[in-house]
């Protein structure tokens, strides 16, 4: 828990010297200015501080994965048999992706789950818990495996990223021109006697939470969208009855959790994630899903020629 506060903090206030730097760098002035609202300012800041921190979280995100999940990374030398054929399996899945050779590694777990992180395809990493190693077999850890190696070559940790990045970009800036219209503030300088700051700043955190609430389904949707995709690629790799095979294996044993599941910035790259309590499969919370219900992947795999 030290950790992850820690490196909370210290992520953010990386954040913040940056966005500071550039705003410096680039003579950036307030968006808002005795003579209205400097609209070019405001899109600036907020593409600025929109996608700065993803993009910062995605250039840490294989060295926070590491420490987050205590991934031990599995030396290419080794001897120990099991790791061995980890290596080997990622190692041909990798060659017939046409993807440079990623971090291998394990992280202590009873869950039945793996990953794949990182900025680029050079430098990604695919992590298994030793849960998945212990109930898996070989032909469901290799279609495992393959879904990790499709996440890491198309690009779904950077398209997650900048997607993520633009929404909240969107986020910030409609909710300042919209605060700024109803406040008073926007209705002529003769008017501003009327307009109140704290009445902008309470429609600034309103219209952030809807319209955050708002983006986060976009997101959603292309998660469960590159999940549909990932499955599709592992399948390819694979082949069609490893990956239904992993996915039949993830649904039964999908009730063996462990707490580090719990870590949103982990959660969403697993390769199954049920939501808390299995709520995010019901109704319309399944909108707010990063990931589809096992049984509706399975079933689009079983329909594929």
């Amino acid at each position: 828990m030290f950790k992850r506060i820690l490196l909370f903090f210290a992520l953010n206030l990386l954040v913040i010297l940056m966005i500071t730097f550039l705003c410096n760098l680039f003579h950036i002035g307030p968006y808002l200015t005795a003579y209205g609202l400097d609209m070019k300012s405001l899109a600036v800041f907020c593409l600025l501080w929109g996608t700065v921190g993803a993009l910062v979280s995605l250039a840490l995100s294989r060295v926070m994965a590491k420490w987050m999940m205590r991934i031990q990374v599995i030396d290419s030398k080794t001897q120990d048999a099991e790791s061995r054929h980890l290596l080997d399996t990622v190692r041909k899945l990798a060659r017939s992706a046409q993807i440079p050779m990623p971090e291998v590694g394990i992280y202590r777990s009873n869950e039945v789950n793996a990953f794949a992180t990182g900025p680029t395809k050079s430098r990604s990493l695919v992590a298994v818990s030793t849960g998945l190693l212990q109930r898996m077999n070989e032909a469901e850890l290799e279609g495992v495996l393959a879904h990790e190696i499709t996440h890491i070559a198309n690009g779904d940790m950077v398209t997650m990223t900048l997607l993520q990045g633009v929404v909240n970009a969107f986020v910030m800036f409609l909710a300042r021109v919209l605060a700024y219209a109803l406040s008073g503030m926007g209705r002529g300088r003769e008017n501003n006697s009327n307009s109140s700051p704290m009445s902008y700043v309470l429609f600034v955190y309103l219209f952030e939470i809807v319209f955050m609430i708002l983006g986060s389904l976009v997101v959603a949707a292309y998660s469960r969208y590159r999940e549909f995709r990932a499955d599709a690629g592992g399948a390819k790799l694979a082949g069609k009855s490893s990956m239904i095979a992993a996915l039949q294996s993830l649904q039964a044993l999908q009730e063996v959790k462990d707490p580090r599941e719990e870590n949103p910035a982990i959660a969403a790259f697993k390769i199954s994630h049920s939501g808390k309590k299995g709520l995010l499969g019901r109704g319309l919370l399944s909108l707010f899903a990063s990931h589809p219900p096992l049984a509706e992947r399975i079933q689009r795999l079983q329909q594929r020629r």
